[in-house]
Order: structure tokens, then C-alpha cells, then sequence
């Protein structure tokens, strides 16, 4: 029996303005597919351009019309549907910029200005005036930024996630109380969350701890239901990922010694060293064992955080900052496991994501069944660009770009604009339309995973489908997700930007899955993309070494791994003079021999 549209409903298009009716107060928005929507204006109509973090309202009501006669300018039309009425009324406009072809977010500080924003928010959250002390810090932090009373939690790869935050915000703005926050952090997770095992050569760190007052309860094994009473694989990879991006900026050799004990954990216990390869997502807290019957349904699985999470959450950044052959040959074969093992696409658009020992499909496994992450299979697309410039290899463009053309279909909303979270991998018989797991409800951290993969793909191969996808993907970010009246990002949003603010971690600022890391390291990334590949604009990135602290005093500053060639040093300055002794080509500062830090200020820009 069908169903006949016969009530209101309010709704958001996103599309290209493709006329402006002057007489009839109307125009034309066609959606990024190609469907055209006819739009009314009425009297009450408003608009403004997009704000980013720390920015004044932009009114745009008074030269709306005006604006509406550029065609093909992207723009957020929200109203109302009418059942007697062919026709969209639409009750605001949010324009991406000034002009038919600007985005705001495309001005050379854009990301720079949110980044320093996001950081100043979670730092005013959870040290509020006072000293930064590690002691106050909660995993919980409300949506106006008050961190939880009740909940003392502290969990190791949030803290960690929060100084990949600090330690990213001091590089772009050189902020010396954003290198504090990193170096605080750092410091308590090796005081506090690390446990070093002399009998084995290496280093794991704690789920976390509780905090009351001067009490301090260790919890070693997780106790989140899909890893209870294990130690999975991807705890462990994002402990790591702040103190590594504050390796970069200082230099802090006992950074790297806990990074290369941490690893031989992974190549000792976590990785598969049969027939099969790739990491195991679990091992067993007592014995280590990722075979061991007490893991239940985790016993000798992978997954994509096991395999995938290395990369970009310390890796990458690890050979970044060190230049050593074996973080790179590490990567090689963390991505050659991806290529030859997720890839399905005889039975489905999306990648397989888990795994059993042998690398046959795990399509029963808890929440996840036979399910996909979208932003998964963008952040895969992202990540085999960056790798592609380090190694070059067919197969990994070849992926990168397959994923990259075929996820608008299936995991993006065309009509709205923005990217969803979870789809069912398959269709049901006489289902044409992949269905959502839990909701049609949009991520923070998987638009971050799209914006940056549509960037790099656009940087690196120019093609103009990539633009289009990462400028539409950017500016649904901004419009939605960014809280101009309480600070940071929001969790999730409805299909239709509006914020989802119902419960649990879906209505805090900071949680098991949220501490700045997400979109602190998309501010980051966009703006290196944006500026040094695509607008090729110079950007200035800060460091602050210990003395001695890089091995024979050579400094690594290049921003990302990106194509070979592409950028160099124009200029460097050291607590603001001019210094000389760099190779531009090689992106390296040899630092001067002294008994003091020094504040280095490096600006890379694009070679052509």
C-alpha cells in the first residue's frame, strides 16, 4: 500500500544555484547529483555566511538576492515542504562564501584560526584558569565545555588524544601554552598510564585510571564491552598518537624510547607472524596471547583498527619526525595488508573491515556483523595518498581513487550534503537503497576522514570531481558542526545539520571517543592541503626542541608525507631571527648546539 505525502516537513538542500527569479522572488538549487529543486523566498527568508570558531554572526539577509544571482554558487537552503505545493520554501540560506566561487574555508588561516579555537576550548575546559595539571582532567565534558563531576575516569588514549590536539594547535599558531598542555600531558601518561616490563622489552599502557582526590586507581585490561577484559590493539596505537606529534615539536628522546618499546608490544604479541600477517585486534591481558580462549569473540581476530588505526594515529608522524627506514617499511606493509585483504567489492561497495586469522570475512562479530563504517573507507582513500608519495605503487592510487569514486553513491547524502556513519555492507532481496545501521545521523570524525581524503586525492591527481566532493564536504562541516555559541564541534547531527543533542556521548564535547583529536587533526591536514597543494599558499609551522634532543641535531619539518618535490623551506627563524643552516629540499633544520631551548619558526611553501 502506498503512502501519500500529505503533511509538512522541514528539510535541508544543499546544490548550485542555477537561477535567480528577480519577480517571482525564487531560484533554482541543484543538488550534487544533478536533481534541481525550485526555491521560494518569503519576507521572513534570512542568511548568513559561514562562521567559523571565535567569529562575529555574518548577516548575509541584506545582500541575499544579490548573491542568489550567481549562478552556480554553493549554498544551505532549510525550510519547508509543502503537500499542495511543487515548489521548496526556503527559510535560510548559509552561503560557503562571498563570492560564486570562494569558500571561506579555503582563506590561508581558516583552519589555523578553528585549530587554535578548538584547542582554547579544551583547555579552558578542563584546567579552567588554573595551572594545567593532568590530575583535573575528565574523560566527560558537557556540551558548554564543563567537565563531569562524578565521573573521574581518566582514559589513556583520551589524554593522548587531547595532546595530539595541543601539541597540532603549537605547531600551527606557536602558542606557548598549547606546548605546556602537549608537554603536561605527555608527561603524565608516562608517570601515570605506562607500565614498562623489563622481562619482555616493552611498554603497554593502562585503559586508564580513577581519580579522587589523592587516590589513584589503576585499571590495566578495558572494560568497554567490545574489549572487556582484554587489551585491544587499538588503546595501545592511540596512546601513542599525542606524545608522538609532541615528539615532533620538541624532541624528547624518552618519546621515542617509549614509542620503540610500545612497537616491539605490537611485533612481539600483536602481530601475526604465520603464514597470514596484519596485527591481531586483541591479546590477553595476563598472557599476551591473541590465540587465547578468554578472549571470547576477539580470540585471533583483525580489524581495521588493528591493521589500519597505525598510520595515521602515530606512524606516519613517527616516520615524519625520525626519517628511520624501518617506521617506513612498517607502513609499507601495514598498507599492503589493506590492499590485498579489505577490498570486496564483488559482494559489496564497501571494504571489509573485520577479519579472522586467515583473513576470511568476520560477518558476525557483535555491533558490527556484516556492516560498514563510511568514514573507514575514506580514511583508507586518505591514507594510501599520503603513503603513494613515500612508496610509490600502483595499487595504492588504484584504491585510493576506486574508493573515492564509488562512496559518493552509497555513503554520502546528495541531497543534504555531508557524509553518514553506518551502512549495511549488502542489500536485502528487492532493496535498492543501502540502509542505515541505527540512524541516518552524520559524525564529526567521519566527515574529517572524507574532507581529507576528497583534499588529497584533489592535491595530489588535480581532478575536479575531487574539489568539488572536498569543498562540498568542508563546507557542510562548517556550517553544522562547529558550536559558534558554546565552542568545539559537535558529536552528531541530524541528516539535516541540526545538532543531535539527545543523550550520553552524542551530547558532550568530550567522551570515550572525543578529546580534540579528530577535529584538531583535520584543521591541521586542511589547512597543509589546502595551502601547500591546492591555493599553494606558504604556511609557518613552530617548533621548540630540547637541547640535543634530535639525534645529530637535525630537525624533520615536513608537514605531512606529500608528493615528492612538491614543497620546500623558504625560511626559517630561531626565538625570531633569521637562520640560515637548513636544506630547504630536504625539509631538515640542523639546529644549533645549545644549553637552552629555542623557538624555531619554519615556513614551507609550495615549489610551483
Amino acid at each position: 500500500m502506498g503512502t501519500t505525502l500529505d503533511f509538512t516537513f522541514s528539510d535541508l538542500i544543499a546544490g548550485y544555484v542555477t537561477y535567480f527569479d528577480e519577480k517571482n522572488d525564487s531560484f533554482g538549487l541543484k543538488t550534487s547529483d544533478g536533481r534541481e529543486f525550485d526555491c521560494n523566498l518569503s519576507p521572513m527568508s534570512y542568511a548568513k555566511l559561514l562562521q567559523n570558531l571565535d567569529e562575529g554572526y555574518p548577516d548575509a539577509t541584506g545582500s541575499m538576492r544579490a548573491m542568489l544571482s550567481e549562478e552556480n554558487r554553493y549554498l544551505f537552503a532549510y525550510g519547508v515542504f509543502y503537500p499542495d505545493k511543487s515548489s521548496f520554501d526556503a527559510k535560510s540560506l548559509v552561503f560557503v562564501g562571498r563570492k560564486s566561487n570562494n569558500y571561506a574555508f579555503e582563506k590561508q588561516n581558516w583552519w589555523v584560526d578553528q585549530a587554535r579555537s578548538l584547542a582554547s576550548f579544551y583547555l579552558k575546559a578542563q584546567f579552567g584558569d588554573e595551572e594545567i595539571d593532568y590530575r583535573n582532567y575528565r574523560t566527560s565534558v558537557s556540551l558548554s565545555g564543563a567537565k563531569s563531576t562524578v565521573n573521574f575516569r581518566q582514559e589513556t588514549d583520551t589524554i593522548s588524544r587531547l595532546v595530539y590536539g595541543f601539541a597540532t594547535s603549537y605547531m600551527l599558531t606557536g602558542e606557548e601554552r598549547f606546548l605546556e598542555a602537549a608537554e603536561k600531558g605527555t608527561e603524565y601518561l608516562r608517570e601515570h598510564m605506562r607500565f614498562l616490563d623489563l622481562d619482555e622489552g616493552i611498554v603497554y599502557w593502562y585503559h586508564g585510571i580513577d581519580v579522587e582526590g589523592e587516590r589513584e586507581h589503576k585499571i590495566f585490561a578495558s572494560e568497554f564491552g567490545d574489549d572487556y577484559d582484554a587489551i585491544p590493539a587499538y588503546e595501545q596505537i592511540y596512546a601513542l598518537a599525542g606524545q608522538i606529534q609532541t615528539y615532533r615539536v620538541t624532541g624528547d628522546p624518552r618519546i621515542i624510547k617509549d614509542a620503540e618499546l610500545t612497537i616491539k608490544l605490537f611485533n612481539d604479541f600483536f602481530l601475526d607472524k604465520g603464514e597470514h600477517g596484519g596485527y591481531f585486534s586483541h591479546i590477553d591481558p595476563v598472557t599476551l596471547d591473541p590465540l587465547s580462549d578468554s578472549l571470547g569473540r576477539n580470540k585471533g581476530t583483525k580489524n581495521w583498527n588493528s591493521v589500519g588505526d597505525h598510520a595515521p594515529a602515530y606512524l606516519i608522524n613517527l616516520w615524519l619526525a625520525t626519517g628511520k627506514q624501518e617506521y617506513a617499511d612498517m607502513l609499507e606493509d601495514t598498507f599492503d595488508t589493506i590492499v590485498n585483504h579489505f577490498p570486496d567489492y564483488e559482494n559489496s561497495p564497501f571494504v571489509q573491515e573485520r577479519f579472522f586469522t586467515d583473513w576470511s570475512h568476520d560477518t558476525t562479530w557483535g555491533w558490527q556483523q556484516n556492516r560498514a563504517v563510511v568514514g573507514h573507507n575514506l580514511k583508507i582513500a586518505w591514507n594510501l595518498m599520503r603513503m603513494s608519495s613515500l612508496k610509490s605503487k600502483e595499487e595504492y592510487v588504484d584504491l585510493a581513487t576506486k574508493i573515492g569514486e564509488i562512496m559518493p553513491r552509497f555513503g554520502s547524502d546528495l541531497q543534504r550534503g555531508g557524509w553518514y556513519d553506518v551502512m549495511e555492507r549488502v542489500l536485502d532481496e528487492d532493496e535498492s537503497v543501502y540502509r542505515f545501521v541505527w540512524h541516518d545521523r552524520k559524525a564529526w570524525w567521519q566527515q574529517e576522514q572524507c574532507i581529507l581524503a576528497y583534499l588529497i586525492l584533489n592535491g595530489v591527481l588535480g581532478k575536479d570531481d575531487y574539489q568539488r566532493l572536498a569543498r562540498e564536504a568542508a563546507s557542510f562541516y562548517n556550517a553544522w558542526f562547529l558550536d559558534t555559541e558554546d565552542g568545539g564541534v559537535y558529536y552528531n547531527v541530524l541528516a539535516n545539520g541540526i545538532p543531535f543533542l539527545a543523550s550520553g556521548n552524542e551530547r558532550g564535547k568530550g567522551s570515550h571517543a572525543m578529546s580534540g583529536y579528530h577535529s584538531i587533526e583535520l584543521c591541521y591536514l586542511a589547512a597543509v592541503y589546502t595551502n601547500l597543494l591546492i591555493t599553494k599558499q606558504p604556511m609557518d609551522f613552530y617548533f621548540k626542541p630540547m637541547p640535543s634532543g634530535f639525534p645529530d641535531n637535525i630537525m624533520r619539518v615536513a608537514p605531512d608525507i606529500l608528493p615528492p618535490g612538491s614543497i620546500k623551506i623558504d625560511t626559517v627563524e630561531i626565538d625570531g631571527n633569521s637562520y640560515s643552516n637548513f636544506d630547504a629540499e630536504k625539509l631538515t633544520v640542523t639546529l644549533p648546539k645549545t644549553t637552552k631551548r629555542v623557538k624555531v619558526r619554519v615556513r614551507i611553501v609550495p615549489t610551483s
